[in-house]
C-alpha cells in the first residue's frame, strides 16, 4: 500500500491523564508505522472517555515525543468506540482518495477493525504489533479475546445494516 493513512485506535486514559498500558502500546505501534510510511498522514482516534484529555490528543503527544512531525497528525476526538473510529477512518480514506489504512492497535483488536473496514469497502493492512501476548498478562489477553468475540457480530450487524448510511457520511 503506497498511499495509506496510518490509523491509531484509542484506549483508556488514566485518571491522572497518562495513557493506559494499552494506549502506550498502541502509540508505540503507531510510531513504528509512521517511520515505515514517512509520507502517510496519521489519524489519531479517540474522544474523551471517563476522564480527559482525549485519547487522540494523548496519542498525538506520544507520537510527537517520539519524533513524529505534528503536521502529519489528524485528531479524531469525536469517536468514542471502535465502530465510530472505523467509520471515521473509512471516511478519511474516501475523502482523500487514499489506498487504505494501516491499522495500529493490539493484535486481539485488529481482526475486528479490519473486518469492519472491509465491510465499508476500505482496504487495510495490519500495522506493527508485539509478539505473543504483547506485554499483557494471560488473564487480560483472554478477557480481551472474549470481548472481541462478542463485539465482532454486534458491530458487523450494525455496519451491514447501515453500510449505505455510513458511506454517505463523506
Amino acid at each position: 500500500m503506497e498511499r495509506p493513512v496510518i490509523v491509531i485506535f484509542g484506549a483508556a486514559v488514566l485518571a491522572d491523564g497518562r495513557p493506559s498500558p494499552s494506549l502506550r502500546r498502541r502509540i508505540g505501534y503507531g510510531a513504528k508505522a509512521a517511520l515505515a510510511w514517512p509520507a502517510a498522514p496519521v489519524l489519531c482516534c479517540g474522544g474523551v472517555g471517563v476522564v480527559g484529555p482525549s485519547e487522540a490528543s494523548i496519542i498525538a503527544d506520544g507520537l510527537v515525543s517520539r519524533g513524529i512531525a505534528p503536521e502529519r497528525l489528524i485528531l479524531d476526538e469525536a469517536s468514542l468506540d471502535t465502530l465510530q473510529s472505523v467509520v471515521a477512518a473509512a471516511r478519511f480514506v474516501r475523502e482523500r482518495a487514499l489506498e487504505g489504512c494501516v491499522v495500529c492497535s493490539d493484535r486481539y483488536h485488529i481482526p475486528r477493525i479490519r473486518m469492519l473496514l472491509a465491510a465499508l469497502g476500505t482496504r487495510s493492512k495490519s500495522g506493527p504489533t508485539a509478539p505473543g501476548l504483547g506485554g499483557t498478562r494471560p488473564y487480560y489477553w483472554a478477557k480481551m479475546h472474549l470481548r472481541e468475540a462478542l463485539a465482532i457480530p454486534y458491530d458487523l450487524v450494525i455496519v451491514l445494516a447501515r453500510r449505505g448510511y455510513f458511506r454517505s457520511l463523506s
